[in-house]
């Protein structure tokens, strides 16, 4: 939008002085904020401003009928006028004439151009579908030659296509980047400034690897169109390394992308495009290896990518995957093939556990915690939904028993997918286990306000003994065994909140229980003090739980060795001198055993087991034990899993 221009307003300046030597009259903070630029005359401020606003105009104008098309507007520089050169005395006179008219035409054209606003509009054409691109391009630029002349007859609009200018590209004319590298956006959806910070960045490159630059080009959304101007800018340099001599290939590429990364930062900073240059640097070497692999990503860049340097690489090589030439080997073929199995193997797998471990634990270890609020022990996984339904529902009438049922559903497609009854499991079938647990655990939320209300004015000897024995249990996790309530305290301090294990606030909860168990003794403690009480204790006993059951998963991943043999996969969970071995059992359904494992780590003859027992010896251990394979351990997976067995660290 045009300024308002105040200059009709009178100004400090033109206030009469007392008699002093003239001076020149300061600008009012009016007339400094009309200075566009500053430093250039107020003559050229003006045609400058008087510019601006007939740009405006025709962007506006522009945009209301081609917005979806129309991605970038932009001034581009004058244009150079060449000096005429002179004619020789051999030139016959009768020319002269003719000469002296060419001169005089070409100085008002000159004269003309020099008062001309030349424009570079940028044109999407990708949807084009119902003309060619050559007739594409003629009706826009008459139409937008109109607009313009509508606006201001000065204004000399050049259209250019998408197309075209990738077209430039991939015959390796770049002075129409060069031309917008020059140009000053108007209008922008994000092509313009990667072109512009694309040109920079390109030039300092070459000037300093010219030797090893091979291609500079540009990728991602731009290419198609479909940038924004928040897009990331992506750009992928082939270097030769073909003739690397006194460092080690990836030495190279390290070397050159970091300086490369670099200077893209130093390139934002010169034009000022805040848009992430993202740049990935290729090897020659690793570049033709990935693509006799058939590897996507390289497939991907040479189908999309738009070469804004090559020196002869890149378009033969899209040429060639454009005529189908470049096809992948056999064993790259296999290889993707097996992966894509491979994959749908693993989502298969992933969505048994996420309905075998992570929504059964997810409602378990809450129910359980409700129970051990309400005061008894915690029980056994095959008994939680039993006593839920025992104490909540009939006895307390505090649940409603379609949420137990809940719990009994996911209790039972556990069991069917471990005993092969369930042979798979759908993602819907996840969707509905995972909105149930997300009711459950709502409800579970509530039924603890539920538990102590009802247990309100109660004994405070409760909350003290049930938080003396989560602090001790949590200490067991530290193999901290031997101690009394006093010890307890001061141990817990010591080990969980000052080492930074338990937050401080829980150290600080741990103190006003114990407080309030004092004041209870002293007869002090009033209904108020009570319900304080209460809600100390029932946030440190969820935590608690919390913890422990995080120490608990982690003692059981160290405890843990999966294995492969084949297709198939099996996990080994080794408890001190026992060891549970699950495995394949056919139509993806899995099956448990037991064993003793001796001194030499020979694991012995495998027993039937289950779930169930696994969970009840993995909830008695305290600590994981030290897992160390000997050649007898290693002899024993072979005749358990097959001989082909290997062993899969995660690191």
């Amino acid at each position: 939008m045009a300024k308002k221009d105040n200059s009709d307003k009178p100004k400090e300046a033109d206030k009469p002085k007392e008699a002093k030597e003239p001076k020149e009259p300061k600008p009012s903070a009016e007339e400094k904020k009309e200075d566009l630029i500053p430093g250039i005359p107020k003559e050229a401020q003006e045609k400058i401003k008087e510019i601006k606003e007939k740009l405006d105009s025709f962007q506006k104008k522009l945009l209301d009928k081609f917005k979806d098309y129309v991605i970038g507007i932009a001034l581009l520089p004058p244009e150079k006028q060449h000096e005429q050169k002179k004619d020789g005395d051999e030139k016959k006179k009768d020319d002269a004439e003719k000469k002296k008219d060419d001169a005089e035409k070409k100085k008002d054209d000159a004269e003309k151009k020099k008062d001309e606003i030349p424009i570079l509009v940028l044109v999407d054409d990708s949807d084009s579908k119902k003309m060619s691109k050559e007739e594409l391009s003629e009706k826009l630029s008459t139409v937008i030659d109109s607009i313009a002349k509508e606006v201001d007859p000065r204004i000399s609009p050049k259209t250019l296509i998408l197309s075209d200018l990738w077209q430039s590209c991939y015959d390796a004319k770049y002075e129409v980047l060069q031309m917008i590298a020059m140009s000053v956006p108007v209008y922008d959806t994000g092509m313009l400034s990667a072109i512009k910070i694309g040109e920079v960045h390109k030039s300092m490159v070459i000037k300093k690897f010219e030797k090893y630059i091979l291609s500079y080009v540009l990728a991602g959304s731009l290419v198609k169109g479909k940038a924004t101007k928040s897009s990331d800018i992506d750009v992928w340099i082939v270097i030769d390394d073909t003739d690397v001599k006194r460092m080690t290939r990836t030495e190279l590429k390290d070397k050159l992308r970091a300086i490369i990364i670099s200077m893209g930062i130093e390139a934002g900073e010169i034009t000022g495009i805040k848009n992430k240059l993202n740049i990935q640097v290729y090897i020659l070497t690793d570049f033709w290896e990935s693509l006799k692999e058939a590897n996507p990503v390289i497939f991907t860049l040479l189908r999309d990518g738009v070469p804004l340097y090559d020196r002869g690489i890149f378009m033969p090589w899209k040429q060639l995957l454009k005529m189908g030439r470049i096809k992948p080997s056999q064993e790259a073929i296999d290889m993707f093939m097996g992966a894509g199995e491979q994959m749908l193997k693993h989502v298969e797998l992933k969505l048994k556990d996420i309905g075998m471990d992570d929504i059964y634990y997810a409602i378990l270890t809450p129910s359980q915690a409700a129970l051990m609020v309400y005061g008894v022990p915690p029980p056994s996984p095959k008994e939680t939904a039993d006593m839920m339904r025992e104490i909540f529902v009939r006895k307390e009438n505090l649940l409603e028993d379609k949420y137990v049922e809940i719990l009994e559903r996911n209790i039972k497609v556990r069991k069917d997918i471990e005993h092969s009854d369930k042979k798979e499991l759908s993602g819907k079938e996840v969707d509905t286990l995972l909105k149930d647990a997300q009711i459950y655990l709502k409800r579970i939320q509530r039924l603890f306000t539920q538990i102590e209300k009802m247990k309100e004015g109660e004994d405070m000897l409760h909350i003290y003994e049930s938080t003396m024995t989560a602090v001790r249990d949590v200490l067991k996790t530290d193999n901290i065994t031997q101690m009394d309530d006093t010890d307890s305290v001061s141990l817990f301090e010591k080990k969980m909140v000052q080492t930074g294990k338990v937050p401080e606030r829980f150290g600080r909860l741990l103190r006003e229980i114990i407080a309030a168990k004092k004041e209870y003794d002293d007869k002090k403690l009033g209904k108020a003090d009570i319900q304080k009480a209460k809600a100390s204790f029932s946030e440190f006993i969820k935590y608690m739980i919390e913890y422990m059951q995080r120490r608990h998963m982690q003692e059981i991943e160290k405890a843990k060795i999966k294995v492969k043999c084949g297709n198939s996969y099996g996990e080994v969970i080794f408890l001190e001198k026992q060891a549970f071995i699950i495995q394949n059992s056919g139509e993806d359904s899995k099956k448990v055993s037991k064993a003793q494992v001796s001194e030499d780590g020979e694991i012995c003859e495998l027993s039937p087991s289950s779930f169930e027992e696994m969970d009840t010896a993995l909830a008695g251990q305290h600590s994981a034990p030290r897992i160390l394979i000997k050649e007898k351990s290693f002899e024993s997976l072979k005749r358990i899993f097959g001989k082909d067995v290997e062993v899969i660290i995660n690191i």
